[in-house]
C-alpha cells in the first residue's frame, strides 16, 4: 500500500530531481524492493555509489563496529578510522598524501583551491576542463563545465576559467600554455554519455604538461574505485595525474570523498586554508575501508571479468539492432548504449520490466552496476533489454 511518498515529496522538497516513480521500501545486493513488493535489478547503482551493492554484509559490519564507538567527533581530534583509510588509499594509490570530503564536488572544489594557490605562487591564473565533462553542482566545478542546463541563469562564474572541446588535440595545444594552472579532466567521462579519452589525447596532454608546467587533476568520482576494472581508470593510459578526485563509490553507499596529491603539492596548503565540518567521518571512513578490502579480495578482477561479459552481450544486441543501438561505449562496469533515439525512452520501457538504468547525454543508456553483479544478473538484463528493443522500435 503506497504512503504517498510522491505526493508529499512534491510539497516538501525543492523539484530539483526527476525521479522514477518507485517508493522504496528496502534493498540489498544488486536489488530494490518497492513497497508493494516489487523486486527491481538495479543497473544504476545509486549512480555508481553502491560500489558493492545495496546492505552489504562487511559494510553493515564495519558500520555497526563503529557506531558503538563514536560517529562524530570533529577533525580536531586523532580518529583511526580516518587515518587508516587514508593509509590504505596511499598504499593503492602511490599518492603522497590525501583530504577527505563528503562529496565529489566537495573534492573538486579543494583541488581547484590546492591548484590555484600552487599556480598563483607561479604567477599562472588559468584552469581548463572539456565539454561534456561533469564535474558537481558546486560554483568551482560548474565554472568548468559546459553543460547549459546545469549553468543557465546562474552565472557569472568564477573568473579564468575555460572549457575546450574534449578528444580534440589541435584545440589543447592552441589553449594550453605557460599561464595554465591545471587541467581536469575525465578519463572516461560518465554524465557526458560514457566517452572515453583517446590514447593520443592523453599522451599529448601530458606531453604538455611538461612543456608548460600544469597540474593535471584527474576526476575519478564515478571511474574510481574499481569502477572501469581497474582501482582508478587513468591507469589504462600509463600515465598519473598530480592530484585525483575521487567520492561515490569511495563510501559504499555513505558520503565519502577525497583529494589525492603527489609528493610535490603535499604540503600546498597549511593549517586553516581549507577544511571541513564533516569530512573524514568515523563511520563513513570505516564503511571506505571495507569497500577498499573487497577490492583488494578478488574483486577488481570479476568487475574485469563480468565487464568483458556485458560488453559482449551488449554487443550481439547491437548487430541485432544495427540502426538504433549505434555504439557500444565504455569500460568495465561503466557502459554505455549510444541510441539513434532518446535514451529515456528506453529507460521507461526497462523499468516496466523492473530493471533500472538512466539515461547520459540525452541519448546514451548509461549502465553502472553494483561492482558485485553476476554473469545471470547481466544475462537477465539484457534478456528485458531485448524485449524493451522489441516494444519500442
Amino acid at each position: 500500500m503506497s504512503n504517498g511518498l510522491i505526493e508529499r515529496e512534491k510539497e516538501a522538497i525543492l523539484q530539483t530531481y526527476k525521479r522514477l516513480p518507485i517508493e522504496i521500501s528496502k534493498a540489498e545486493g544488486c536489488w530494490i524492493e518497492d513497497i508493494k513488493g516489487n523486486k527491481y535489478l538495479d543497473f544504476l547503482g545509486g549512480i555508481a555509489v553502491n560500489a558493492l551493492g545495496h546492505s552489504h554484509p562487511a559494510i553493515i559490519h564495519a558500520i555497526k563496529s563503529q557506531l558503538d564507538k563514536f560517529m562524530h567527533v570533529s577533525n580536531y581530534f586523532y580518529q583511526e578510522p580516518q587515518i587508516k583509510l587514508a593509509e590504505k588509499l596511499k598504499d593503492m594509490t602511490g599518492f603522497s598524501k590525501l583530504f577527505f570530503s563528503n562529496s565529489g564536488t566537495e573534492a573538486v572544489e579543494g583541488a581547484i583551491k590546492l591548484a590555484r594557490r600552487w599556480g598563483n605562487s607561479l604567477g599562472k591564473t588559468e584552469m581548463f576542463g572539456f565539454s561534456g565533462g561533469f564535474h558537481g553542482r558546486t560554483y568551482g566545478s560548474l565554472s568548468l563545465m559546459d553543460k547549459p542546463l546545469y549553468k543557465d541563469g546562474m552565472g557569472p562564474f568564477l573568473p579564468g576559467m575555460n572549457v575546450i572541446p574534449y578528444n580534440d588535440i589541435p584545440s589543447m595545444e592552441k589553449n594550453l600554455n605557460e599561464n595554465t594552472i591545471a587541467v581536469i579532466i575525465e578519463f572516461l567521462q560518465g554524465e557526458g554519455g560514457i566517452i572515453s579519452a583517446k590514447k593520443d589525447f592523453i599522451d599529448t596532454l601530458f606531453e604538455l604538461k611538461k612543456r608548460y608546467n600544469f597540474l593535471i587533476i584527474a576526476d575519478e568520482v564515478q571511474t574510481g574505485v574499481g569502477r572501469t576494472g581497474k582501482f582508478l581508470s587513468y591507469e589504462h593510459y600509463g600515465a598519473k595525474p598530480d592530484i585525483v578526485t575521487m567520492a561515490k563509490g569511495l563510501g559504499g553507499g555513505l558520503p565519502l570523498g577525497a583529494i589525492l596529491v603527489c609528493d610535490e603539492l603535499k604540503d600546498v596548503f597549511q593549517k586553516g586554508m581549507h577544511g571541513t565540518t564533516y569530512g573524514g567521518n568515523a563511520v563513513a571512513c570505516s564503511a571506505g575501508y571495507a569497500v577498499l578490502q573487497l577490492l583488494e579480495n578478488g574483486l577488481l578482477e570479476q568487475v574485469g571479468n563480468v565487464g568483458d561479459y556485458l560488453n559482449s552481450q551488449l554487443n550481439e544486441v547491437q548487430w541485432e539492432y544495427p540502426n538504433h543501438l549505434l555504439e557500444i561505449r565504455g569500460k568495465g562496469l561503466i557502459q554505455g548504449i549510444l541510441l539513434d533515439f532518446d535514451a529515456s525512452e528506453l529507460v521507461d520501457a526497462i523499468l516496466r520490466r523492473q530493471i533500472i538504468t538512466n539515461a547520459a547525454s540525452g541519448k546514451v543508456l548509461r549502465l553502472v552496476p553494483p561492482l558485485i553483479v553476476t554473469d545471470n544478473e547481466v544475462s537477465l538484463f539484457v534478456h528485458e533489454l531485448r524485449n524493451a528493443l522489441a516494444e519500442i522500435v
